[in-house]
């Protein structure tokens, strides 16, 4: 079994290293990062004006008054993203940041659509529409500003720019040094707008929409998919890398976007369409311990194992356990290429995500309206924000339960190899 680990670990070590360290993915995963506080923002603005005691009345009311929070943030979320892409990817190559964030974000709009049809089908011409700028942009909106960085940074490294005399204002000659390379990538997206609306009669949006955004959501909403998501990242954590650094950087986008879309059919009082979302992936697998549920496992530590060595580690876990960070547990017990722990590591999440996604599917449990919740809010608190139901935090505690379940015998033996240490020292 060591020699089958070891030889894993070989295999698996430097791609994970290398894919972590990918130059676009780091990227996205910072541009995300970048709108986490408004999207967080928008998402409380959600919570209270939908608290589930409050009257439809007031409910209408607060929606009239503080819709806004949302429509600022959360609805735009594609805006932050795109600007987010240009900034970190002109950084990255040394370039100065912000020139490529407006480029990029301008490259975006510049394919977008300003009009649309109203439901009498009357067209509305000078006006951009919120699910352009959400989750229906999302795709393209990345698409957009990873390539129209890529063309702002190669025109600026082979020096065609405006240089400024010295003692002209930085601002000033920042300005024009970005001046060429800027006009040129707009030239390009401009050129590219005209030809699809012009020879096709359509725009890029609703292109990459139907032929790469739907069926990759698709994809990604799909159960097998998740669990195949799950299973590389504990696997990758039990050899010690970041699983969800590495594997979430690349379905962030997917189930970042199904969480928007989720959220608009909850705002618009429609039937959610997704269960698997950015936020189900949080709530109901991260923020039941942080990585492979092991709130409960340093419980049991803790309470009712037996040895010294259990209970310390279990003691040394809780509390950084019930705000999901379990770094202690992980190194402490230790989960890291400890082969007798490798079962119930792996086994885990998969069995609860798929109980959490029948429970939904069957509409037992409500599935999660969308909003974002941070991945350090406690157990059920953050269940019932998830899904702005009691029922959310009750399905979590019953997740607890099935996590107790499987990783007690596992435990026991641990326990019990640990007493028989402890007396032959004796």
């Amino acid at each position: 079994m060591n020699n089958l680990i070891d030889k894993l670990a070989e295999s698996l070590t430097p791609f994970a290293a290398k894919l972590g360290n990918n130059r676009y993915l780091t990227v996205l995963r910072d541009a995300f990062m970048l709108a986490f506080p408004l999207t967080m923002f928008g998402s409380i603005v959600v919570v209270f004006n939908n608290l589930p005691f409050f009257p439809d009345e007031l409910k209408g009311t607060l929606g009239t008054l503080l819709g806004n929070g949302q429509n600022a943030t959360m609805s735009i979320m594609t805006i932050f993203v795109a600007f987010g892409i240009g900034y970190y990817l002109t950084k990255s190559y040394d370039e100065d940041g912000v020139f490529g964030g407006v480029v990029a974000l301008a490259s975006f709009l510049i394919l977008t659509p300003f009009n649309f049809l109203t439901a009498e089908g009357v067209e509305v011409a000078g006006a951009l529409t919120s699910d352009r700028l959400g989750a229906k942009g999302m795709f393209i909106g990345m698409l957009a500003a990873f390539l129209a960085t890529e063309i702002y940074v190669r025109i600026t490294k082979k020096g065609i720019k405006i240089t400024m005399p010295e003692g002209v204002p930085d601002a000033v000659s920042r300005s024009f040094s970005s001046l060429i390379p800027a006009i040129s990538t707009l030239t390009v997206f401009l050129l590219i707008n005209a030809a699809v609306v012009g020879l096709f009669n359509t725009n890029l949006h609703d292109v990459i929409y139907t032929f790469i955004q739907q069926p990759l959501t698709g994809l990604g909403s799909s159960l097998p998919a998740t669990l195949l998501a799950l299973f590389l990242t504990q696997i990758l954590w039990f050899f010690g890398l970041h699983g969800q650094v590495i594997i979430n950087s690349v379905l962030d986008p997917i189930w970042q976007t199904l969480s928007l879309e989720n959220l608009a059919a909850y705002e618009a009082g429609q039937e959610l369409p997704h269960i698997i979302t950015k936020s189900f992936m949080d709530t109901f697998t991260v923020s039941l311990g942080g990585t492979g549920m092991t709130l409960m496992v340093v419980i049991l530590m803790a309470f009712v194992m037996k040895s010294k060595q259990s209970k310390e580690i279990g003691k040394l876990g809780l509390g950084p356990g019930i705000f999901n960070v379990n770094e202690p547990v992980i190194f402490g017990l230790p989960i890291v290429l400890n082969a007798s722990m490798v079962i119930p590591w792996v086994l885990t999440p998969l069995v609860v995500t798929v109980f959490n996604y029948f429970m939904m599917a069957s509409g037992i449990f409500p599935a999660t309206t969308g909003v974002v919740v941070p991945w350090t809010m406690p157990l059920f608190f953050s269940g019932m924000m998830a899904t702005n139901s009691i029922m959310g935090g009750i399905l979590q505690l019953i997740d607890v339960v099935i996590v107790g379940a499987i990783w007690f015998p596992f435990l026991k033996v641990q326990d019990k190899a640990n007493l028989s240490m402890t007396t032959e020292e004796e």
